[in-house]
C-alpha cells in the first residue's frame, strides 16, 4: 500500500472507530474532518486529518488527530496551541501520543481528558486492521461490553 493509501486508510479508520465510540457512550460530536484552521497570532495554519468537536459545535475542534506516516513539516503542536486545541492524538508505529492542553501548553498524557473512558490502547488494537468492518464490530462489542460491567 502506499505511503498516501496507508495514511487515508488509517485516518478513515481511527475516525470510524471514535465515531462508534462517541454514539456508544452517547457523547454529541461534530466531525469535521480534515478542515483547515488559522491562527490569528501566529498566521500560520494547519489541516487535521481528522478532528471533532465534541457536546456542541465550534470555531475550532476540541480533538485533532494527525497520523504520521513520515517525519518533517512543521511542529504541528505549535500550531494547534496557537489555535486552542484542547487535544492532539498523533498515530505513529502503531501506537497513539496524547498531548492535552493544560493552561497554555501541551502535556503528554497516558489517557485523554475529553475522553476518559476511552481505552487508547484498546481502540489502537483495531485501527491497522485490514478489514474494517469487522474491526469496527469488534470495537462496538467491546465498548458495550466494558460499559455493562
Amino acid at each position: 500500500m502506499s505511503q498516501s493509501l496507508h495514511h487515508e486508510f488509517i485516518k478513515s479508520n481511527i475516525g470510524r472507530l471514535l465515531e462508534v465510540y462517541f454514539e456508544e457512550s452517547r457523547i454529541r460530536f461534530y466531525g469535521l474532518g480534515s478542515t483547515t484552521f488559522r491562527s490569528q497570532a501566529t498566521v500560520r495554519g494547519i489541516e487535521t486529518d481528522e478532528c471533532y468537536c465534541l457536546f456542541s459545535n465550534k470555531d475550532i475542534p476540541d480533538l485533532a488527530i494527525e497520523v504520521v506516516i513520515t517525519s518533517g513539516g512543521i511542529n504541528a503542536l505549535e500550531v494547534y496551541q496557537s489555535l486552542g486545541v484542547s487535544e492532539v492524538w498523533f498515530w505513529q508505529n502503531g501506537s497513539f501520543s496524547i498531548y492535552y492542553l493544560n493552561q497554555g501548553k501541551y502535556e503528554q498524557v497516558i489517557r485523554s481528558n475529553l475522553l476518559p473512558l476511552l481505552d487508547v490502547k484498546l481502540l489502537a488494537n483495531y485501527v491497522e486492521s485490514d478489514e474494517p468492518f469487522d474491526a469496527v464490530l469488534e470495537f462496538r462489542q467491546q465498548i458495550r461490553e466494558s460499559f455493562s460491567v
